[in-house]
C-alpha cells in the first residue's frame, strides 16, 4: 500500500494535467448512502423514471416524497477527508478538474472551485423548471412542500424538479463532452469511489487510458477497469487520499 501511495503521489506531481473522477463511494464516509449496495437508496425507494415524472402528478408527488427523505441527510452531510484532500490538491495547483457522478454538492462545500467541477448527473441542491429552465430558490420549494404542495410548479406552469438526471432522462451534453475532452487529454486520471458501471460516465477512465494517461483506481469493490489500470488500491477514499496528498506535500 505504501509503495502504491508513493507512486500515485509521484505521478500527480509529475503529470501536469491531473483529472479525478468520483462516485458515490467518496461520499459514503460523509453519511450519504450509495445507490446499488444492500441498504442503499434503491433498496429503500423505487426510482421514478423521467417520463413518469413528466406525465403523472402522482409520480411527481412520489419523486418529491423521496427527495424530502433524502435531502435532509445531504444538507446535514459535511465534506470528509477525501473531499478535503482533493481541495488541497487544487490549492497546490495540481488538480485540473473533478468529474463527478455525485449530486450532493460536497465537492463545492470542500472549497473546490465551481468551474473545476463537472457534474455529470446534476446537483440535487438546485431546483430547475423543466419548461423555462429557471432556477428556483430551494428554500421556496421546501416551504411549499412543507405546506402540502407535493408537486410544485414554476410560475410559468412548468414542473419543478431537482436539477439531477433521472432514469430515462438525457445526459447533459455539454458536461459529458467537456468530461470526455478532459479525460482524453489528461496525463493522470484517478478514479475514486465508483464501480464504473453507469455509462457514459464510466467510459471516462477508458478515454484517459487510451490517451496515454496513468490510470489509478481507489475503490472498495471491483470495477471493469481494474485490469487496465496502472495502480489499484482497495481502501476507503478518505484514508487513502489523505495519505496520497500528505505524500505529495512532502
Amino acid at each position: 500500500m505504501k509503495e502504491k501511495i508513493s507512486l500515485i503521489a509521484q505521478k500527480i506531481k509529475q503529470a501536469g494535467k491531473n483529472v479525478v473522477f468520483t462516485g458515490a463511494g467518496i461520499s459514503t464516509e460523509s453519511g450519504i448512502p450509495d445507490y446499488r449496495s444492500q441498504g442503499g437508496i434503491w433498496d429503500k425507494f423505487r426510482p421514478v423514471y423521467f417520463d413518469e415524472f413528466m406525465s403523472s402528478k402522482d409520480s411527481r408527488e412520489e419523486y418529491w416524497r423521496r427527495w424530502v427523505a433524502l435531502y435532509q441527510g445531504i444538507v446535514e452531510a459535511q465534506p470528509n477527508a477525501a473531499h478535503m484532500a482533493l481541495a488541497r490538491l487544487e490549492k497546490m495547483g495540481l488538480l485540473q478538474a473533478v468529474i463527478t457522478q455525485n449530486i450532493d454538492g460536497l465537492h463545492q462545500a470542500s472549497g473546490l472551485a465551481e468551474e473545476n467541477i463537472i457534474e455529470l448527473h446534476g446537483n440535487t441542491r438546485r431546483i430547475r423548471c423543466m419548461s423555462c429552465r429557471r432556477i428556483t430558490p430551494i428554500a421556496d420549494v421546501q416551504q411549499r412542500l412543507a405546506a402540502g404542495d407535493m408537486a410544485p410548479e414554476c410560475e410559468c406552469g412548468g414542473f419543478l424538479k431537482p436539477d439531477t438526471i433521472s432514469f430515462g432522462q438525457a445526459m447533459p451534453v455539454a458536461e459529458v463532452e467537456k468530461a470526455a475532452a478532459l479525460s482524453q487529454a489528461c496525463n493522470f486520471f484517478l478514479v475514486v469511489g465508483s464501480t464504473l458501471l453507469v455509462q457514459p460516465a464510466a467510459h471516462m477512465p477508458i478515454y484517459a487510458k487510451n490517451g496515454g494517461a496513468f490510470l489509478a483506481i481507489i475503490n472498495l469493490s471491483d470495477t471493469p477497469c481494474d485490469d487496465m489500470c496502472n495502480v489499484l488500491i482497495r481502501g476507503k477514499a478518505g484514508e487513502v487520499l489523505k495519505q496520497i496528498v500528505n505524500e505529495v506535500e512532502r
